[in-house]
Formats: structure tokens, sequence, C-alpha cells
């Protein structure tokens, strides 16, 4: 076989088509016989041509695995030591490197075996051979190897880590290094030791040497390998950067800035900085790193991009991702740069300045929100300056920013819609399509967050985008329709006189069928049920069956986002309907379900190549190994179309269920097991949904069985599902949002059970709540490199509030025996109220203990010493909300605190007097300031000056905002009334004044009302004809509406 298998080789590698094809052909059928190993080990040893000897090792490669455990074991030994006469000797590289690649896969099944020991000592010793080339070919069998036998090596870790630090370090040989470099690569990827691989700190600064001279004499694939290395340490949970994050960053920076460089070695430059603000964002805090990288990232928005380079690589589209994630990540350390570079560039007379400028707030406005609210009229002052610049660039840039402050800076920018709206209105005329475009998206972000505000705007606002709407190009019309759903949502029933109009143009739209329209199509199906929405029931019913028609028609069209918006708009419609819309369950339901069911699309690229196939294109014999091996993963992405369809799905399942209550009965089960299925989806908005709509299926589960023999059998089966999610969810899910809305959950479905029923799950959820308070959820998990600052531990404060609202939860359920959970509670959730702290944070707590006191009752007072200095401090707080919440929370306690609370007393009162006078600007604060007074004369009169507190008291009231303070402040009053108490008694004008505007307003319930009457009666009874003049100085409203109360006698 060995002669005629050489011409074949030898044919093979021939330019005549005709002659490879036939060569191939003759060397498949041979390559069937195990002899064909041998006859190959000999070529590769023998052959005069390297061409040759290289093709015999691929063909090796590709056939050892299958034949192999049919081979002799002289046979195998001759395999074995022709290998390493082949690596040792052979002066041609290529061939070197495949004789590595079949090293590789024989030591898969040979060193295992134990049959091949010498083969590690023969790699040590090579690699410290005094010939470049063995050391080189080392270095590559190590890389290999890790893929095959990695766990052989780890006896010989310390000494392969000495030996890879060596040979990174070595002077005479560039390619011995590179190799080196490769290696190092292999081994992290291989090891998951956290001990193991923090070592690997070590070769930082000899990686960022190699990378510099290499990309010196522009080896820049070089540096791609050390960002690779970079990335995997960046990633591993172990504290592995330490001070090396310095010259990483260093290094990463200086790529980045170099406009000489490929635009893919700069994008993984600037990857490797949005890694470390991902995942390692305390140590560039630590380090003092943001300000170095903002001074490089910033510039970089400016950058312009050339016309062929690909978008995603684009040095200012990455520099602004980066941007975004520090700003997510490090809010307080990003915002004030970020600022200062925008104040400067914006003065720039170089337009791509001005634009950065506007493009840098926009981006960090998503996460410094907070910071950004208090400097709205700055900030403003240049993004709205901006939109009148004369380059389209800028213009463009300023809708954006625009757009992402109406998303992010909520609700403080709603406040400023006098200056903001016109300038929008004014940006829909531009010129430039473009800015009109991100015009439409800054209007419909603007709007969708306004309420009445709105009124005064809407008939320019319709008049123009009905007019755009009608001609305007295709991606204008989606944008515009965008826009007029949210005028439409704030509006409410002020929309009515413009529906008419939206919803006949919207029929044009819901019945195309092109490809290229249905994204508009998509649009209009959505706005039609953002207007239903708006105009309600009675206007939308009777004119509902077209749209309905033709939204279940377009779900035929095959497009994943029109099914998405139709899904949305069937949620709308059964929320306008309620048990109305039971007549289209059988025709939307099965859509929705089909949605839920549909394959996600997950694409995998493979990556089969290794460098041999090059060989003149050598593909044609396959290959034993595939067979054996899995292959790498090198991408997988998601068909994110059909992801968002099954989140729309999903919600809509829900929302179905809840409308229709009973009616939904035969799609109970189906919806059930959907559900479940989707809380544990890979993608966090599908188990968003999912979640929220497990909640309204138990809701529909109780409707459903109600008065059923086996109802609350069947029901308990249903809530034991959900609430095992739940629990899981609470400390397993790695998304906040979901967490977060399993909370809410949580507390809604312990607020709608009876004890009985939740106490089986009590336990789990206390137990999940703590570890939520402790931030050791997996969704808490944050980077464990360098020391964490316990107070400056960046959380989500939506989470937090949900988690914070489930202890009241629980005190409501379990009254006063929720006293012993409550105390294993307490310590986590008062770390949150600490000083260092912000006022969030610390109003919070303040809130729950508030809650937690009013209905626990009486276990409280083994609190109030703990609580009480904090809650007196947040009484002086500059924010309103922080004030407001510590002045109900300091009335909960007295209330409910007993004896402990008496010696507050008088601080108490103290620092409640300011919130009752004319420097206290908020009304909410003052009625919750009321309210506790009122809760405080309740259970201690005695220990309150009335003759001081009363006048005092009195002259706030009626409340202004916050009515449920009313039961609490008009029981004292009344109380003190009708037990004729002296120091109430001497203020009949004040009282009279009160009960009157308490009796006529709207915002009081008739309990209240009668209350007060009965006190007002009490002082007819006590005063008669001495009223008199007091009662002609009220307004005949006033008088009408307290005469029904006045005796008849």
């Amino acid at each position: 076989m060995a002669q005629s298998l050489e011409l074949l080789l030898i044919q093979f590698l021939m330019p005549d088509n005709d002659a490879r094809r036939q060569a191939e052909e003759q060397i498949k059928r041979l390559a069937k016989d195990p002899q064909v190993i041998p006859a190959l080990v000999h070529h590769l040893r023998t052959a005069k041509t390297p061409n040759v000897r290289q093709l015999s090792a691929v063909l090796l490669r590709k056939k050892i695995t299958g034949h192999w455990a049919k081979l002799s074991p002289q046979l195998r030994q001759l395999v074995k030591s022709s290998l390493i006469e082949s690596i040792t000797i052979e002066h041609s590289p290529p061939v070197r490197r495949a004789s590595a690649n079949v090293v590789s896969i024989i030591a898969k099944y040979a060193v295992p075996a134990g049959e091949w020991p010498d083969l590690l000592p023969f790699l040590f010793q090579c690699s410290q051979s005094a010939q470049e080339d063995h050391r080189e070919v080392a270095l590559i069998l190590f890389s290999s190897l890790t893929e095959t036998i990695g766990n052989t090596f780890q006896p010989y870790f310390t000494d392969l880590q000495s030996l890879l630090l060596k040979c990174l370090q070595d002077e005479t040989s560039t390619r011995v290094r590179v190799a080196a470099l490769k290696a190092v690569g292999s081994f992290l990827e291989f090891t998951h030791d956290g001990a193991e691989v923090v070592k690997f700190r070590d070769f930082i600064p000899s990686i960022l040497n190699l990378s510099r001279q290499c990309l010196a004499i522009g080896e820049e694939d070089v540096a791609t390998i050390a960002f690779e290395i970079f990335d995997e340490l960046i990633e591993s949970p172990a504290p592995l950067l330490g001070e090396s994050v310095k010259s990483i960053v260093q290094f990463s920076l200086e790529v980045c800035s170099s406009q000489n460089l490929e635009s893919n070695t700069r994008h993984q430059a600037i990857q490797i900085i949005s890694w470390l603000a991902k995942y390692k964002s305390n140590s560039l805090k630590k380090h003092k790193l943001v300000i170095p990288i903002l001074q490089v990232m910033c510039p970089l928005l400016a950058e312009t991009t050339h016309g062929d380079e690909d978008d995603d690589l684009a040095a200012d589209r990455a520099a602004a991702e980066v941007i975004d994630t520090m700003a997510t990540n490090l809010p307080k350390h990003v915002f004030p740069p970020v600022f200062e570079f925008s104040s400067l560039s914006f003065q720039s007379p170089n337009p791509k300045y001005r634009e950065a400028s506007v493009t840098a707030l926009g981006v960090v406005s998503e996460g410094c929100f907070d910071l950004m609210k208090h400097k709205l009229e700055p900030i403003l002052h240049i993004v709205l300056g901006a939109l009148k610049d004369p380059e389209q660039m800028v213009r463009g840039a300023a809708s954006f920013a625009v757009g992402q402050f109406a998303e992010h800076l909520q609700p403080e920018i709603v406040s400023q819609y006098e200056s903001v709206l016109p300038c929008i209105l004014n940006a829909l005329e531009d010129a430039s399509d473009e800015v009109k475009e991100k015009s439409y998206y800054a209007l419909a972000a603007f709007c969708e967050n306004m309420g009445e505000e709105i009124l005064p705007y809407l008939d320019p606002l319709m008049g123009r985008l009905l007019t755009a709407l009608q001609n305007s190009p295709r991606n204008l019309q989606e944008t515009c329709m965008s826009a007029i759903g949210s005028v439409a949502a704030a509006a409410e029933q002020a929309f009515i006189p413009y529906a008419e109009s939206v919803l006949e143009l919207m029929k044009v739209f819901m019945v195309l069928t092109n490809d290229e329209d249905l994204c508009s199509r998509a649009r209009a199906t959505e706005l039609v049920g953002i207007v239903a929405m708006a105009v309600g029931r009675t206007r939308m019913e009777p004119i509902l069956a077209p749209f309905i028609e033709a939204a279940i028609s377009g779900f035929g069209l095959e497009f994943s986002e029109l099914r998405e918006y139709t899904h949305g708009f069937f949620s709308n419609v059964a929320e306008i309907l309620d048990e109305g819309f039971v007549q289209y369950l059988p025709h939307v339901v099965p859509l929705a379900f089909s949605s839920c069911n549909l394959d996600d699309g997950s694409a995998v690229d493979v990556d089969e190549s290794d460098g041999d196939e090059s060989v003149n294109g050598f593909g044609g014999v396959s290959s034993d190994e595939d067979a054996h091996d899995e292959r790498r993963i090198r991408n997988i992405s998601i068909r994110t179309g059909v992801l968002d369809e099954k989140a729309a799905a999903t919600q809509a399942i829900g929302l179905f269920a809840l409308h229709t209550k009973s009616s939904y009965a035969p799609y109970l089960e189906e919806s059930l097991r959907i559900l479940v299925r989707h809380s544990g989806y890979f993608h966090e908005d599908v188990r968003l949904q999912a979640v929220t709509a497990l909640k309204c299926i138990i809701t529909t589960a109780q409707a459903v069985f109600q008065g059923h023999n086996e109802g609350a059998i069947k029901v308990k089966e249903i809530l034991d599902t959900v609430m095992n999610i739940h629990i899981k969810t609470m400390t397993e899910d790695d998304d906040k949002e979901v967490v977060a809305q399993a909370c809410m959950n949580v507390a809604d479905i312990i607020k709608d059970f009876e004890y009985m029923v939740v106490e089986p799950y009590m336990p789990q959820l206390v137990e999940s709540t703590l570890i939520l308070l402790r931030e050791q959820s997996a969704c808490q998990q944050i980077e464990s490199d360098g020391e964490i600052d316990d107070d400056d531990a960046e959380h989500d404060e939506i989470l937090m509030d949900a988690v914070s609202d489930l202890l009241p939860a629980f005190a409501k359920s379990m009254g006063s025996d929720f006293g012993p959970n409550f105390s294993k509670l307490f310590e986590p959730l008062m770390k949150f109220a600490r000083g260092s702290r912000p006022p969030q944070d610390r109003t919070m707590v303040v809130a729950c203990l508030a809650e937690v006191a009013q209905e626990m009752g009486a276990p409280i007072a083994g609190y109030v010493d703990t609580v009480m200095p904090l809650v007196l401090k947040e009484l002086a707080s500059s924010d309103a909300t922080n004030r407001r919440n510590a002045a109900f929370c300091v009335g909960e306690l007295c209330k409910n605190g007993g004896e402990p609370t008496l010696k507050y007393y008088a601080d108490i009162l103290r620092v409640l007097y300011p919130l009752f006078g004319e420097s206290e600007p908020d009304d909410a604060v003052r009625d919750n300031a009321a309210g506790a007074i009122a809760r405080m004369i309740m259970v201690h009169p005695e220990a309150i000056p009335l003759n001081q507190v009363l006048p005092v008291f009195l002259k706030v009231l009626p409340l202004k905002e916050d009515h449920e303070e009313s039961i609490a402040v008009y029981t004292c009053v009344c109380h003190l009334v009708l037990a004729s108490n002296p120091q109430i008694l001497s203020l009949v004008p004040e009282l009279v004044n009160m009960c009157a505007q308490v009796v006529v307003s709207p915002a009081e319930t008739p309990e209240v009302k009668a209350q007060v009457g009965r006190a007002f009666s009490h002082l007819i009874s006590l005063y008669g004809h001495q009223m008199q003049p007091i009662l002609s100085n009220l307004s005949p409203a006033h008088a009408n509406a307290l005469a029904a109360f006045a005796p008849k006698n």
C-alpha cells in the first residue's frame, strides 16, 4: 500500500483538478483499511517534499481515531515514536504543527490508558531545548493537549506555569513567546480551580510586554490573543487582577487610541475596558481608573467611522457601550467627568465633538439618572441647544438624548415639558429624515409619561402627527405611530376627538401584506390597542370587529414582530372588554400557545477549522474525530424576534386569564404548563412575563374552581406550583427585575389569601427574604475582586423596595405572631439604614418599619430604642419622601410601641413642629405629621401638652393630600370633641371650619364624614344658638352640608 499511496498523495497535490479528484477517491477507499496508518507514518518520515509529509500528517489526524484500537501494540509504538521523531527532526513548521495535532489526538486515548508514559517528560525536555523549533512545537503541543488530556497536567501544574512564564520571557525568540502566549490561553480556558487561576496574575507583565513588542512590528494578532486571555481573567469569579488592572487598562487605552491599528484590534481593547466595567467595577474605582478611561472614551465618541468599516466594530459605538456600562456600575464616579466633557465639547467648533457632547449625556442617562435629575437645567441647556445646531449629526444626537432622558429621567423630566416639548415639536419639522425619526422617538418617550400636562399641546401635536403619518416614507410612519400611541396613552379620554381619524388610517396599514410593509402593519396593530385603552370600552366595542379580524389574519404572515404586537393588541383588548373578550378566546388563545411553543431558533456556529484544512483544500476525507468529539462552540446567537414574540404571548396568556376569569377554564391547564416551563426559560424577558402571568393564573383558578366539589384542592395544587416557583426564583434567578416581580407577587398573594392557606410556605419565604436582605441571592452576586465597601455596594432600588414590601405583607398575614420571624430579618434590614447609605435606602427601611409596626402591633416595642433615633433623624431629612415616611413611622411606633416610646415624646414633638409650619413645602409631609400627632394623642393624651399642640394641629386640617391618614386624624379629633375635652372645646371656630370642609370633600369616605358629622352634632348640642355667628361665616355649600348632620331638634 505504501508505494501506491505515495503516488496518490503526489497526484493529489497536482494542480490538475481531474487528477486530484481521482486521487481523492482512491485515498478514501484505501483509508478504510487500518494498514493506511503505518503507510501514512512511513510517508510522514520519508517523503522528500514537505507538502507530502504535511498531507500525510493531516490524513493521519483524520483517520487515527477509527483505526487506533485495531493496531497491534508494535504498530502503535511505531506511530508514537515516528511522530516524536517528526516533531524533533522535521525542519518544516507546518509539518511539525500537523504532527503535533496527531499527537494530541492519540494522547487522548493512549495517555489515560498508561500507554504513553514518556510523552510528558519528552515535552518538558523539548520545551527546554536549545533549538527554537523544539521549544515552539512543545508549547504548541501543550496548547493542543489541554483540549484532549488537560486533566493529566494537574499534578504538573506548578511546573507548567513556571515553564510557560519562562518561555513568555524568552528574549531570543518571538515565535517561542507567541507559542507560550497561546499555551497560556489554552490552560486558562481549561483551568476552573480559582486558586490555580490566580497564579496567572504573575503572567500579566510578560503578556503586556510581548503584546507591545508585537504591535510595534505590525503583528496585531498577538495582541488579540492577549486580549482573549485578559477576557478569561476578567470573567473569572476569582480575585485575579489585583494591581495588574492598572497596566491592563493602560495597555487597552493605548491600543484603542491608536487609529493606525485594525478596527478589530481596537474593538477588542475597548471590549476589555467594557468587561472590566461590568465585572470588576470596584477595581476600576479602587485604582482610580475611571477618569483616565473616560478621558479616552469620551473623545472616541467623536471619531469618524470610515465608510468601509463594520458598524459593530466602530470605535465611537464601542466607546458608547463602555460609557453606558460604566455609568450603570459606577454612576457617582462617571457622571462628573462626562458632564465636564459635554460642557466643554458642546462649545467646540468641531461638529463631531458637539455631537459627542450630547451623545455622552444620552448614553449615561440610564445609569446616572439619580445624579442627572438634580442637574436637569444645565443638561437641558446643552441638549436643547444642540437641537438647534446647524449640523444635522448634532441635531440627530440631541434628539436621541432627549428620548433617553424621557425614558430614564422620570418624573423630573416631564416637569420641564414647557421647555422640552416645543423643541421636540420644532425638530419634527427638521429637513433631515434622520433627525425627524429620532424626534418622533423622543416625542414617544416623552409623552408616554405625561398626563394632563399634554392637553394644551394635544391639538398642534396631533395636527403634525396626522399630517406626517399620511405624507412620510414608511420608516417615519412607523416612529410617528409610536409617538401617536404615547400621546393617546397620556391624553386618555381627551384623545377621543382624534381617535376616529387615527383608526381609519390604521385600517389601511393593518391589511398590508408585502414583506417590506409588515413592520408598519405591526406598529399599526399596536397603536389600535393603545387607542382602545385610551378611549375605553363603550366607544371601541362596536367598531372592534374589523381590527380583530385583521390582527388574526396577520398572524399567518410569518413575521415575528407582527405576531409580537398582535399579542400585545389582544392583551389590551382583553383589558378593556373584560368578560366581553370571552367570545374571542377560541381564536386568540391558540395563537398565544403556538408562539409560546415556537422553536427558539438558537443558532450555533461551530468552529471546525484548525488550520490544516488549508493544505490544498483537502477536506474530502471525513474525520473519524467528528464522530467522537464535541466540537468547539464558537458563538451562540438567538433569534431575538422569536424571543420578544414569546414574551408577548406569555404576557397575553396571563391577561386573558385575568380578565375572562371562570370562562378561561378550558385553557387553564395548558396555560399553567407553559408558564411553569417559561418561568425557567433561559432569557429574563420571558421569565419576567411568566412570573407576572402566574399570579393571574391563581386569581383565575379561584374563579374557575369556586363552588366545585374539589375546588379547594385544585386551587391548592396550583398555588403549590406557583409558590414553589416564586420561592425558587427569589434566591436562584439571576435577574433583578424578575426577582423583584416575584417578591411583589408574593406580597400580593399573601394579602389575597388567609393565613391558613399561605402558612406552609412561610418558613421558606422568610428564609428567601433573609437571603435577599443579606444580598446573597443569585441576582445580587457581585465581583470578588478587591475589597468591597459594604456601604457602597450598589444594589437595585426596585429590587430592594420589593423585598422590603414583603415584611409588612408577612406582618399583615401573621399579626403579632410575626414577631419571632421579624427578629431574624431586623438586623439585615437595618443595614440599609446606615448613615452612609443613600437617602432612598433609609426611607425604604423607615417605610417598611412603619408598616410592620402597624400590622404586627405590640412586638414592635422591643425595637423602639434601636429604631427611634433613625426615625427622628429622618424627620429632618432634606428629602420630602423621607420626612413623610418618618412622620408616618413615628406615629405607628407611638401607637404600637407602648411604654418604651414615652421617653421620646418631647423629642418627637420638637422634631415634628417644623413640619406644621410655612417652611414645610410638602402637603403630604404635613398630613403625615398630623397623623403622627393624632396617634400619640390617642394612646397617651396625658403625655401631650394639648393646649400647645391642638391649635397647631387643627390649623393644618383638613388633610390636603394623603387621605390614608383621615381615619387616624379625624378619629382623634372626634374622640376629643365627644369627650368634651376642654382644650379642644376652646377651638370651636377652627373645629367648625374643619368639619365643613371635610363633609364636602370628594376625597373623604362616607364613614369619615359621618364621624365628623357626629362631632359637629355634639358641638351643636353643647353650644346651641351660640354657634350661629360661626355658622353664618360659612359658605352656603358648607352650611348646607353640615346642616344634614345637625340634630333635628
